[in-house]
């Protein structure tokens, strides 16, 4: 496409979310990053959609800082976190 458009698009879907990872051009020629996360609301048809975009300048430091987050959630995350617990039917009784 080019010329301020999108020149690369890929996507996940994961459950009711689907993220779009687009590389797109700016009416300089330069390249960025826009990645888009949309999910359907309690109204049928509609959709909330978020976006970042992350210029190339700065892909070097982020792509870095992201997978610094990502290897803490590798080493720390659980889903026996006691913050995010289920509690068992005897504690919600009390």
């Amino acid at each position: 496409m080019g010329e301020r458009g999108e020149v690369f698009s890929s996507r996940l879907i994961k459950d009711d979310r689907t993220y779009f990872f687009n590389v797109k051009e700016n009416i300089y020629g330069d390249l960025y990053l826009n990645i888009v996360e949309s999910r359907p609301t309690d109204t049928e048809g509609r959709f909330l959609r978020q976006s970042i975009l992350v210029y190339q300048e700065d892909m070097g430091d982020f792509v870095k800082e992201m997978q610094k987050s990502l290897d803490y959630i590798r080493k720390h995350g659980t889903r026996t976190n006691p913050r995010f617990a289920r509690k068992d039917s005897k504690e919600e009784e009390e």
